[in-house]
């Protein structure tokens, strides 16, 4: 073989790979490229701000709805506890009046707008008033009030010795001015007039306290 032939020889064996290799790469299938747009950090944290704001409004929203109430107490009726215009948070959620709680009762056919006052006793006890002393009884004990104001004075209401089935007697912690159970314009309240029950002063902050 000659030196020509020989070099014919050794080029093509160097060639032959070369053409596989291109041979594959034109085989070879273009995937295409997915380009995933990223939002800024500014962008994102606006987002996820305002997500947040959106759903914890959405839960107050629900809270005071369904379980809590900010409630603005009026007159002087419940001093010492309560003063004018503090403001109050009820809760109402599977409530049910028992002796000594502080409720909102909402408004009946001789006043116009709600009223709070106290639970002194629920249906099936038995009730006695010393309008001379001014002392309470429930069940045969007798209460003691460290709360009141003024003296337990009577009024123009009838006062059963038993209270009735769905209903509670009530009177302000200031007896000398409150309107309430004594006096035929209040009664007895039906508990599906309750509101709720008075657990916090929240305002003015100087009074903030919890009620039981």
């Amino acid at each position: 073989m000659s030196k020509e032939e020989s070099k014919a020889v050794i080029q093509s064996r160097v060639e032959e790979p070369a053409k596989e290799q291109k041979k594959k790469k034109k085989k070879r299938k273009v995937e295409p490229r997915t380009i995933h747009l990223k939002k800024s950090s500014g962008t994102a944290s606006l987002y996820d701000w305002v997500h947040s704001l959106v759903f914890a409004v959405a839960i107050v929203v629900i809270i005071l709805t369904f379980f809590l109430r900010l409630v603005d107490v009026s007159g002087t009726s419940m001093v010492p506890t309560l003063k004018h215009q503090d403001k109050v948070i009820v809760t109402n959620f599977f409530y049910t009046p028992s002796d000594g709680d502080i409720i909102v009762i909402s408004h009946g056919a001789e006043y116009a707008d709600p009223i709070i006052k106290r639970v002194i006793a629920t249906e099936g006890q038995t009730l006695s008033i010393d309008f001379d002393k001014g002392t309470v009884k429930v069940d045969g004990k007798k209460l003691d009030e460290p709360y009141i104001q003024g003296f337990t004075h009577a009024e123009d209401a009838e006062i059963p010795k038993v209270i009735p089935k769905g209903k509670v007697f009530v009177m302000g912690d200031n007896r000398g001015v409150s309107l309430d159970s004594r006096s035929k314009e209040i009664g007895l309240i039906d508990v599906n007039d309750i509101i709720g029950k008075a657990q916090v002063v929240v305002f003015p902050f100087n009074s903030i306290k919890y009620l039981y």
